[in-house]
């Protein structure tokens, strides 16, 4: 764990860091549940992959250090209390703080990539319109319809994965958001026809292996592209 200090005060972050110390560094963007064992383990993830992974504590204003998981109700609700009382603008604020950290660290090369699963799926959108990222992914985020008016701020290559049988964000809002980027060469969106939310959530109950696999291979080699 590390700290990053902002004008309104210390949060902590995961960093996993790549194997040969030096590389380009993804910020991860957490979902409802805080920055938990499933967020550590897709930070190592990536760190295997050669990239710097940080996973900042965006509930940090509300209660610092929360670690949820998806196998309970009580969880859930306490999750779902969290995301309602999250103020999106000052995440974002701490995003940016975070990308900027990022830049400093020994052994990045300077390109800062995002990727967000659930609320980071949105905030990965929010983070591409507003913050000074090189790419950013987002998995199945929700809203991010609400808020096409800002992507005319979009000035770097985004990528989204939408699954095809989402609870949370219905196909037509998935469509909404497809039709609107449609010609944007700077926009990719992938879809899953038969996944839930969640499906590269590793151990939650939608998680799908291939489909996450595939999705994954995706993200990577984007990053790649763009980051490299």
């Amino acid at each position: 764990m590390i700290d990053i200090t902002t004008a309104d005060g210390t949060f902590s972050a995961y960093l996993a860091t790549p194997p040969s110390g030096k590389g380009p560094a993804i910020v991860l963007l957490q979902e409802i549940f805080g920055v938990n064992a499933v967020m550590r383990e897709l930070a190592d993830f990536y760190a295997a992959q050669g990239f710097f992974a940080l996973v900042p504590d965006l509930f940090w204003r509300l209660q610092p250090g929360i670690e949820l998981t998806d196998k309970t109700q009580e969880e859930w609700q306490a999750a779902f209390g969290y995301m309602q009382r999250f103020d999106t603008s000052l995440g974002i604020q701490d995003v940016q703080a975070t990308i900027t950290h990022a830049r400093t660290l020994p052994g990045v090369t300077g390109k800062v990539g995002a990727v967000g699963y659930c609320l980071g799926g949105f905030l990965a959108y929010l983070t591409a319109v507003r913050t000074d990222v090189n790419a950013s992914v987002g998995y199945y985020g929700m809203n991010i319809d609400k808020f096409l008016g800002e992507a005319a701020n979009l000035k770097k290559p985004l990528m989204l994965h939408d699954a095809g049988k989402d609870e949370f964000n219905p196909p037509e809002k998935q469509k909404l958001v497809a039709d609107f980027f449609a010609d944007n060469p700077l926009v990719t969106i992938h879809r899953y026809p038969e996944m839930g939310h969640a499906f590269a959530r590793p151990g939650g109950a939608h998680y799908d292996d291939a489909n996450a696999i595939l999705a994954n291979g995706r993200t990577i080699t984007f990053f790649k592209q763009h980051l490299g």
